[in-house]
């Protein structure tokens, strides 16, 4: 009889778990504020115990997993609405270098070492420090790089030109199967999509992984099965 409570509180602790996940919001571990952070991290373990039955009741768990899910989003609200509180709970962005200046306090506060900004700064594309204007660490911890005027790369505007403005592909077919809603709003039906698979050298929409819409081009982009292993890597 314990085994199907382990079974039924497993369960019952991943549900809830999803549940409050979705309801806090979909963020990346690197977006998570430090309260995210700390909140994710109680979560997780209120649902082990949870899971494994470390309490007699499974409602115990739940409630204290309902508290800190709702107080997270109250938190989530509050800081949307004040400069004070965001501030408090979320703090602000550090800057780290400015114009050939290295604050090393603020590099301390940060808990970062030269070399660890140097290698941020690599990653970042850059090695060589006159090349950067500015350099932050902002509050989800991630380090942002403002390049020099000089050393950015050059965009239409500087050049004069007005290239016509792209937008997101849609995913029409995926595993073989039309994405109908998607197809919708292309303007396109399926004796179009039928025709650009014809003369893409497709017979059979089943060969097909996946096929976006190009309105720039107006046109089907195609890409066919690959039904044989890969057996070299080029990266060894």
């Amino acid at each position: 009889m314990h085994i199907y409570k382990i079974i039924f509180s497993s369960f019952a602790s991943l549900g809830s778990l999803f549940l409050f996940t979705k309801l806090m919001g979909n963020r990346e571990m690197s977006q998570l504020s430090m309260f995210d952070y700390v909140s994710s991290i109680a979560l997780g373990s209120i649902a082990g115990e949870m899971a494994v039955m470390s309490t007699d009741s499974v409602l115990e768990p739940l409630i204290s997993m309902i508290i800190f899910a709702v107080t997270s989003i109250s938190i989530s609200y509050l800081t949307c609405k004040s400069m004070f509180l965001r501030r408090f709970f979320e703090g602000q962005p550090l800057l780290l270098y400015q114009n050939g200046q290295v604050y090393e306090k603020n590099l301390l506060k940060a808990k970062m070492d030269m070399d660890e900004f140097l290698s941020v700064c690599r990653i970042s594309g850059f090695y060589d420090l006159q090349e950067i204007h500015t350099v932050f660490l902002e509050t989800n911890g991630k380090v942002s790089v403002l390049p020099a005027v000089l050393h950015r790369p050059a965009t239409p505007a500087d050049l004069k030109l007005t290239p016509t403005q792209s937008l997101p592909m849609a995913n029409v077919i995926i595993d073989g199967k039309i994405l109908k809603d998607n197809l919708k709003s292309t303007g396109k039906d399926e004796k179009w999509v039928e025709k650009q698979l014809h003369a893409s050298g497709i017979k059979n929409m089943k060969d097909v992984i996946l096929a976006t819409y190009d309105s720039t081009k107006d046109k089907l982009n195609v890409y066919k099965k690959y039904h044989k292993k890969k057996l070299r890597d080029i990266f060894e």
